[in-house]
């Protein structure tokens, strides 16, 4: 298939001018009938890898998505930009589900969202066999391997979807899985050979804080002032904690709600409908909030508890700027945390042992993590299999960096002691035989008559702990969790050992003091005028995207996104064509509502100029404005203090942006087609002066200025 039918899609429907990296080979690969696997970041753009695929291609996708609300929001924003696309699950009547079936075997519906409960049921199997697939889409895909954080097991029921519809490509997509879970994804889906795409992982937009959890609920309180306004999700680890959280925040003024599995379903979906449409900011929640959720604009998401596994504790961070935007993640966690969780997984009586050891490496993984002095994003990134050799210089450990040593030395000594091993070995008899330890097992293993048994004893047991925790987040060393969690070597592990490659490693390092950062904060700059313009701008769209979103019922990241509002404030466009090249504005969108947002902005330019500020590229308006009240050029440029040449500027760009305008009246239809013909002959930007010249002053400035303009705006329609 044509991949521009993908790019004019993308416009068309997402208004926007490029794809993201890996999109494209992601649909080329679909188009050619490859099952594939994506792994990308929450907020990474995986929904465009399947939906453009979807719009382009013959027939129906469909799509297995594990949650009710995710099915509602995504079905609500491709509504909105115009692609037919509905949704069966629970929630509707029978009624409504015979009119979904209606119309999907009518083939009016592009992209169809069941749950994999539904799909596997002997009831949608006939229905399913009527349908035009062109293809299946099998979203959080970590679902179906027991390896992953997230375990379902209606998910390995899937695997029909090879048997019975071979021909059907499959798009398995996740935002968070490690090696063992992308094997698994392949195998329990059966996919045949599979393209598998591995997106970046890095969040820059969001900030990464880790802090201990005394006095969490005073430091919550100061930072949501911080972020007046600001939309965000506290996470838990108890229902009552959701609850008693909620309650004090209320008390001090903010606007919070909570939501855990006790409340009923109605509840908890009020709660959702009131954080998504904006009337709750705050929302304290376990952790199964937030998975189905598309919100746009979620400004930090803080975890009041120390989450589980590095899994979940990213795919729940990437909640927060899914549209790009500075935003901010903060993690509190203790001892009492770690202990908590420990015993639940030891007390669960359904999991295996292997499950249990796995989830219990997984957390102190989790907890090394967050008493780690390296770098959060080289961290978090290592992790997931993405080399980050620099530092991010947006999370606290960057912005408020540990003393650190060359740490070469020791980490040879503990790579070798791996490699000697034959990569056998686990963390604790790791640091046994760097120590010299006497224990049995050494001895038994031979790990005795290996160079570096006894090479490690000027460092404790804590220190090893520490330094080897550290080579984890730097990547040097990776923990097989499929083979009873011994360490190996990396690649970049190996280049410290045979080539020399320095390693710098963290000292502690004390904390600022309220004082310090006080002193600090004192020091950042005031906004400047343009600034503070663009966010007076800003408010006033978000007033106006909240009106339009009651009075349509649609949340109101459905229409805009904050990204495209904080792009609309900067570049203040005043035309469909200017309107047109805001990123995130679809053909539908545009149609809708760009005259609304358009009359915001122009007023707002007028009442600007008003107060006697500056605002770049009010004077084309102000001309326009004044032209439309029926005065004319040679009357605009005298109240103004212009030239008439300069008023025709400003007509010809408002013009050559969409305006309607009749130009007639200054130059005709035949003179604008000779005046077009001699263009070639010059380079752009026109100097109109020089064509002047070369039909021997036969045409005036205006009339020039007017056919150039007809030629781009023709070039842009």
């Amino acid at each position: 298939m044509e991949f521009s039918l993908a790019q004019a899609a993308l416009k068309k429907y997402y208004g926007y001018d490029a794809f993201r990296p890996l999109q494209t080979d992601i649909i080329k690969a679909v188009y050619a009938r490859r099952d594939v696997v994506v792994l990308m970041p929450t907020g990474g753009g995986k929904s465009i890898c399947f939906q453009i695929p979807a719009v382009t291609l013959e027939g129906t996708t469909v799509v297995v998505s594990p949650l009710i609300a995710l099915m509602k929001d995504q079905v609500e924003g491709l509504s909105a930009n115009g692609i037919p696309a509905a949704f069966i699950n629970s929630s509707l009547s029978a009624a409504q589900v015979a009119n979904t079936e209606t119309a999907l075997l009518a083939g009016a519906i592009k992209i169809l969202y069941v749950s994999p409960e539904k799909l596997v049921s002997s009831g949608f199997q006939p229905l399913l066999k009527r349908i035009n697939v062109s293809l299946f889409a099998v979203d959080e895909a970590h679902c179906i391997s027991s390896w992953g954080h997230d375990f379902r097991p209606e998910y390995t029921q899937l695997c029909f979807l090879k048997d019975q519809f071979p021909k059907v490509p499959v798009i398995a997509l996740t935002a968070t899985a490690d090696k063992l879970t992308r094997k698994d994804i392949v195998e329990q889906l059966r996919l045949d050979n599979p393209e598998i795409f591995i997106a970046s992982f890095d969040r820059p937009n969001i900030s990464l804080t880790v802090r201990p959890a005394q006095r969490r609920f005073e430091q919550i309180i100061e930072f949501i002032k911080e972020r007046p306004g600001q939309s965000g999700i506290i996470y838990c680890l108890s229902r009552k904690s959701c609850e008693t959280l909620s309650q004090k925040l209320n008390e001090k003024g903010f606007k919070a709600g909570y939501y855990h599995a006790e409340l009923s379903s109605a509840e908890r979906s009020k709660v959702q409908e009131n954080f998504i449409n904006d009337r709750v900011p705050i929302i304290c929640a376990t952790i199964a909030f937030g998975m189905g959720i598309d919100k746009s604009n979620v400004r930090f998401v803080i975890h009041y508890n120390l989450p589980r596994n590095l899994e979940g504790y990213y795919q729940e961070v990437g909640r927060a700027g899914r549209d790009g935007l500075p935003s901010d993640a903060l993690l509190f966690f203790s001892y009492a945390d770690l202990s908590a969780y420990r015993d639940m997984i030891e007390g669960d009586e359904n999991t295996p042992r292997e499950q249990k050891d796995l989830k219990i490496a997984k957390l102190e993984r989790m907890f090394q993590f967050a008493e780690a002095q390296v770098c959060r994003r080289k961290t978090v990134l290592n992790y997931f299999g993405e080399p980050y050799e620099k530092n991010c210089g947006n999370c606290d450990v960057c912005l408020n960096p540990p003393k650190q040593f060359d740490g070469t030395v020791a980490v040879q000594k503990a790579l070798s002691a791996i490699i000697r091993s034959g990569e056998k070995i686990g963390m604790q008899m790791l640091v046994d035989v760097l120590r010299g330890s006497q224990r049995r097992e050494i001895f038994e293993q031979g790990l005795n008559q290996i160079k570096t048994y006894g090479a490690g004893r000027e460092y404790s047991y804590d220190d090893w702990i520490n330094l080897i925790s550290q080579m984890l987040h730097l990547g040097l060393v990776e923990i097989a969790y499929d083979d009873h969690h011994k360490l190996r070597s990396t690649e970049a592990g190996r280049s410290v050992v045979y080539e020399g490659k320095k390693v710098a490693l963290a000292l502690p390092q004390p904390r600022l003091s309220k004082e310090e950062k006080a002193a600090a904060a004192a020091t950042l700059r005031q906004p400047s005028q343009k600034a503070q313009l663009q966010e007076a701008l800003y408010e006033r769209l978000i007033i106006l995207r909240r009106n339009l979103s009651q009075s349509e019922g649609v949340p109101p990241y459905i229409i805009f996104s904050d990204a495209t509002l904080r792009e609309m404030s900067e570049t203040r466009p005043i035309t469909d064509a200017d309107f047109a090249r805001v990123s995130g504005m679809s053909e539908r969108k545009l149609q809708r509502y760009g005259d609304a947002f358009m009359k915001v902005i122009r007023e707002f330019v007028k009442e600007k100029i008003g107060e006697g500020m500056r605002v770049t590229g009010s004077t084309y308006l102000i001309s326009w404005d004044m032209f439309n009240s029926g005065k004319g050029v040679a009357e605009i440029a005298a109240e103004r203090g212009l030239s008439p040449v300069t008023i025709y500027g400003h007509l010809a760009t408002m013009y050559e942006r969409g305006e309607n305008l009749d130009i007639k009246q200054w130059v005709k239809p035949e003179e604008v087609d000779m005046i077009q013909g001699a263009l070639p002959l010059f380079e752009e930007p026109y100097a109109i002066s020089a064509i002047m010249e070369h039909f021997n002053q036969r045409y005036r400035y205006e009339q020039v200025r007017f056919a150039i303009a007809a030629l781009k705006r023709n070039k842009t329609s």
